[in-house]
């Protein structure tokens, strides 16, 4: 795409979110590329990360509510290395979305991810659709703990200082339900969109990818490095990086 091309399209959607009043933006893996958190299905993504100490599981299973409880060393031990982003920091897409919320152009984030970063930069209104690892908590008296209690603790099974019970991520894993309240915000918020962003995701991993099908307005917007099966529905598609996209709206 010519540089003509891609200020067109980016004027068209400064002009799009300057006539929108519900604004609500769904996210992916690739919307915290930016900040150095790899993705799972790339080839440079966890899923392709290759740790003599896991070769031996498949990522979903390292990831999964079977692991959790029935292998849990391997679990904590993988979630430790992989999964920590505590010295994190947000990127512009984080930020321009905190702006945009601040200026009453966004009503909501909705994430795939865990990491935290758009309440890091900002943002309040955010449906964590699988979890964060920001919150943790017992699963014997239910009891949560510091953001960085796993990180810090030196039982290779993290236990609760009240009960001894076993404390987890707030994070869902294979094989567990999402969280009520993230996924009706969501369906909520979505529904009563009339502009709907959607960036760095390939709408592939459900049920997340279909919350898509409850937006009923006429301005969907995708932003991704590669091609979706969306695309073919938005009024605009950039196949540019999510920080070139959103360094250059104006709000």
């Amino acid at each position: 795409m010519s540089t003509s091309d891609f200020l067109q399209r980016i004027n068209q959607l400064n002009e799009m979110i300057s006539n929108s009043k519900h604004i609500v933006f769904f996210g992916g893996a690739g919307v915290s590329t930016e900040s150095g958190i790899p993705d799972f299905r790339s080839k440079d993504g966890l899923y392709n990360q290759h740790d003599v100490q896991f070769d031996s599981y498949a990522p979903e299973y390292l990831l999964s509510h079977e692991c959790v409880y029935r292998n849990s060393k391997v679990f904590f031990e993988y979630y430790r290395q992989k999964m920590d982003t505590r010295n994190i920091k947000p990127n512009i897409t984080h930020y321009k979305l905190a702006e945009m919320e601040q200026k009453g152009k966004l009503d909501c984030v909705v994430t795939q991810n865990i990491d935290g970063l758009h309440q890091k930069a900002g943002s309040h209104t955010v449906y964590e659709i699988h979890g964060t690892t920001q919150r943790n908590y017992c699963t014997k008296c239910g009891r949560q703990v510091p953001a960085d209690f796993i990180f810090e603790s030196t039982d290779p099974i993290p236990l609760c200082p009240d009960c001894g019970g076993m404390i987890r991520p707030d994070v869902t894993m294979y094989g567990e339900s999402l969280p009520d309240y993230a996924w009706d915000g969501a369906m909520r918020s979505i529904s009563k969109a009339d502009m709907f962003i959607i960036g760095g995701t390939s709408l592939t991993v459900y049920p997340a990818a279909n919350l898509t099908h409850y937006f009923r307005g006429e301005n969907l917007v995708m932003i991704n490095r590669d091609s979706t099966p969306q695309d073919r529905y938005c009024k605009l598609v950039f196949h540019e990086n999510l920080g070139d996209v959103f360094g250059a709206i104006k709000i």
